[in-house]
């Protein structure tokens, strides 16, 4: 397994790193609280360890040497590393890096994709609300009016892809559409689509996907600070069956 040279064994870093990679858990939650015991800062193990290592298991998983099941379990990994660090980040005044809530729209039940892309949205510090599968443009609606600031919608067929701009045009009745971003993707959604049913954005897979919330989120009108999510690679299909 490739490793990060410039990282610190001696600090843990790269024991860190590793672990992620090589999904354990374990390992990971040891080696955390052995390099916070050494007194190294938690934002310092989140951005020198734990972001690198995801990065490194987004980049296999685009060269298809990484699949699902290694994404879930390095994917699981991270999050056992930022449960230990989740309060101490708050403590020390790091504020999530924006709202999301995500939902397959109304009459699809495809949720592979969408469940793996919000655990990754999670463990780098987004505050992710998953609405599930066939979920009613009502419930997306109340998702914006309960402080969502990007809401992403995943559509796998053609007979439920119309269904995003109900969505679209329900936030337009209820007066909301301002307050928020959207983002599409599917098997068959593409750029052209979203143009034409009003998204603000469209992700052909989960890297583009974060890059384009990072994007969405800078433009957002009450959006947090997004540090270095241009960065991070998300494991998982936007939309994958």
């Amino acid at each position: 397994m490739k490793k990060a040279e410039y990282l610190s064994e001696g600090l843990g870093e790269l024991e860190i790193y590793n672990a992620v990679v090589n999904g354990e858990d374990e390992v990971v939650r040891e080696a955390v609280r052995t390099a916070l015991a050494k007194g190294i800062p938690a934002g310092q193990i989140l951005s020198d360890a734990l972001i690198p290592a995801i990065m490194e298991v987004g980049r296999l998983f685009e060269t298809h040497e990484y699949y699902v099941p290694e994404i879930v379990i390095s994917a699981e990994a991270m999050q056992a590393g930022m449960a230990i660090l989740r309060p101490l980040l708050c403590d020390a005044g790091e504020r999530s890096t924006g709202r999301i809530a995500l939902g397959s729209v109304e009459g699809d039940m495809h949720d592979i994709g969408k469940n793996l892309l919000t655990m990754m949205l999670e463990s780098i510090g987004f505050h992710v609300t998953d609405l599930g599968v066939d979920v009613s443009p009502r419930r997306f609606v109340q998702a914006v009016v309960d402080g969502a600031q990007v809401i992403g919608m995943s559509a796998m067929l053609p007979t439920t892809m119309h269904n995003m701009k109900v969505v679209i045009d329900a936030m337009k009745a209820e007066g909301i559409r301002e307050r928020v971003k959207v983002i599409v993707g599917g098997a068959l959604v593409t750029q052209e689509f979203a143009d034409r049913i009003g998204a603000d954005g469209y992700a052909p897979d989960a890297s583009a996907a974060v890059r384009k919330v990072r994007d969405l989120l800078s433009k957002a009108p009450s959006a947090h600070s997004v540090k270095e999510v241009a960065d991070f690679k998300i494991l998982a299909r936007f939309a994958e069956a």
